[in-house]
């Protein structure tokens, strides 16, 4: 049998039929932020300026405008970095983020340094120096106070703990050398290298700074612990007291 050709009125129905309507991309918000989703997925993270990747950071936040909330930001901090690094009474203080938004950030700044210490941790410090510098930078760069740490290591110089022993005022942190010699043996460890940040940004050390090295080495010493080095911070500068000879 052949095949059965179409009525006329089958063809005359088939053209006076509505025209099949493509899907077309939704304009709007809505539209520019599937865009900036397809453009992160497709061309990775570089794709984005940082008032974009802010602004998707930012989506959380459901009918507000932030475009105009990442310009905000980076109009008052000056950069990406500096906007998830900021404290967060200073977000609030910015109009329309809100908690919300501002848990959104420090979210960000948080996986940020779990990712720089997921280099570090039970890895050769002394062999991982710019990884080592890069997490310390992150982690107390932008502090507005000193803050005194303690990395803690095994006897293959793998670090065991970072962790904050002190935080002080703009220019002066209490160290108490007894504190950190008990908490290395707690850990086993058998070497440490001091960090401290300037919240000035200078990393040149004080006086008081020098004299509490000196205090923590023969705190540590006569228990077999070495300590390796003391980093101070400033913003995007370090010093190694013992680059420096100061150690």
């Amino acid at each position: 049998m052949g095949t059965r050709k179409p009525r006329l009125s089958e063809a005359v129905d088939l053209f006076n039929a509505a025209p099949v309507e493509l899907a077309e991309p939704p304009i709007g918000v809505e539209g520019h932020r599937r865009r900036l989703r397809e453009r992160l997925l497709s061309a990775g993270p570089e794709a984005l300026a940082d008032h974009e990747m802010l602004e998707y950071v930012l989506f959380v936040l459901p009918r507000r405008d932030t475009k105009r909330l990442a310009r905000a930001l980076l109009s008052r901090f000056g950069s990406f970095a500096r906007v998830i690094a900021a404290p967060v009474q200073d977000l609030l203080s910015v109009d329309g983020l809100g908690e919300t938004g501002a848990a959104a950030l420090k979210a960000v700044h948080a996986a940020a340094i779990r990712l720089m210490r997921a280099e570090v941790i039970d890895q050769p410090i002394l062999n991982n120096w710019d990884r080592l510098l890069g997490y310390l930078n992150a982690e107390v760069s932008r502090e507005r106070v000193e803050q005194f740490r303690v990395l803690f290591l095994d006897n293959r110089n793998r670090l065991l703990a970072d962790e904050a022993q002190q935080r002080g005022t703009v220019n002066h942190t209490p160290v108490y050398p007894r504190e950190v010699a008990k908490r290395a043996l707690e850990l086993h460890a058998t070497a440490l290298i001091l960090v401290h940040n300037h919240p000035s940004g200078d990393p040149t050390p004080s006086r008081d700074d020098i004299a509490m090295t000196q205090r923590v080495r023969a705190a540590v010493e006569p228990l077999s612990i070495v300590l390796h080095d003391h980093i101070v911070v400033g913003n995007g500068r370090w010093l190694s007291f013992l680059k420096e000879g100061l150690l």
